[in-house]
């Protein structure tokens, strides 16, 4: 018996993707998955901090691993600072990636913050308000800057809202992060209709914990230990899901594949939400 190595076509092959929150993290991961399957890949992240979040975030050199990480895995990508409560920026980033790569095709609307961690009445405006306009309104400026150049091309294209589990049931000590994301369903399910007769396909993706930055942040680690076990233990053996996990279903729902699968919530989420 012989055995045959069986190949397959790159599912991502001559398309452009952007990518926010891509500095490290998920957003890295999908970078370096959706270019080992010939996407070229624009990268946007903020490279700053927020006031509101008590963790550290992104920096200018993360971004710059992430370019160089896509770089030795064979992709081509441009990398933008950028930041999506600002549509200017978006705008910018788009613009700077149509002159690298010429087209846009997949976008995938991954940044998002954390804060917080008690209950929902003793935020801050200030919490509030900064996690709904990364969270909710980064995501609505990323379509606004994004679509028109997925229009202009002609081909129909693929966007992902990436979600939560927290935008699929309620969750305390985290309302705004949960607000936001449940928020992003109504957004997903809205676009889908509108894009329809772009041959747009909107979908939003809901993971689990994911072991990032964030999921491994003492602010997070700290609301996880006070929350009751049924709020934070996935159904299946496993705590975090690796990054990789959700960059496999990403790698398949922009696909032709998924090529008639628009406006769902797909879990990836270790059974949790049961």
């Amino acid at each position: 018996m012989t055995t045959e190595t069986v190949s397959r076509a790159p599912l991502a092959a001559g398309k452009v993707a952007l990518i926010t929150g891509a500095a490290r993290g998920q957003g890295r991961a999908h970078a370096i998955a959706l270019a080992g399957e010939g996407a070229r890949i624009i990268a946007v992240d903020i490279c700053g901090q927020i006031e509101t979040v008590r963790y550290e975030m992104s920096t200018s050199d993360d971004l710059a691993t992430t370019g160089k990480l896509v770089r030795q895995a064979g992709g081509q990508i441009v990398t933008s600072t950028a930041d999506v409560r600002s549509l200017t920026d978006m705008q910018d980033a788009v613009k700077v990636g149509l002159q690298e790569f010429g087209r846009l095709d997949i976008v995938i609307a991954n940044a998002g913050i954390g804060s917080g961690g008690r209950s929902t009445l003793r935020l801050t405006e200030q919490e509030w308000d900064d996690v709904l306009a990364v969270n909710l309104g980064g995501a609505f400026r990323t379509l606004k800057a994004t679509v028109p150049a997925i229009k202009e091309g002609g081909r129909g294209g693929s966007i992902v809202l990436i979600g939560s589990t927290a935008g699929l049931r309620g969750m305390r000590g985290i309302g705004h992060y949960s607000a936001a994301k449940h928020g992003l369903v109504g957004l997903a399910k809205t676009m889908a209709i509108e894009l329809a007769d772009d041959n747009i396909r909107v979908n939003c993706l809901h993971p689990t914990g994911v072991r990032t930055p964030l999921a491994m942040s003492p602010l997070v680690q700290q609301w996880a230990a006070k929350s009751p076990p049924a709020q934070v233990r996935n159904l299946l053996p496993v705590d975090l899901l690796d990054p990789q996990d959700i960059s496999n279903a990403i790698r398949w729902l922009v696909s032709d594949h998924a090529r008639y699968i628009t406006g769902i919530s797909l879990p990836v989420d270790a059974g949790f939400t049961l």
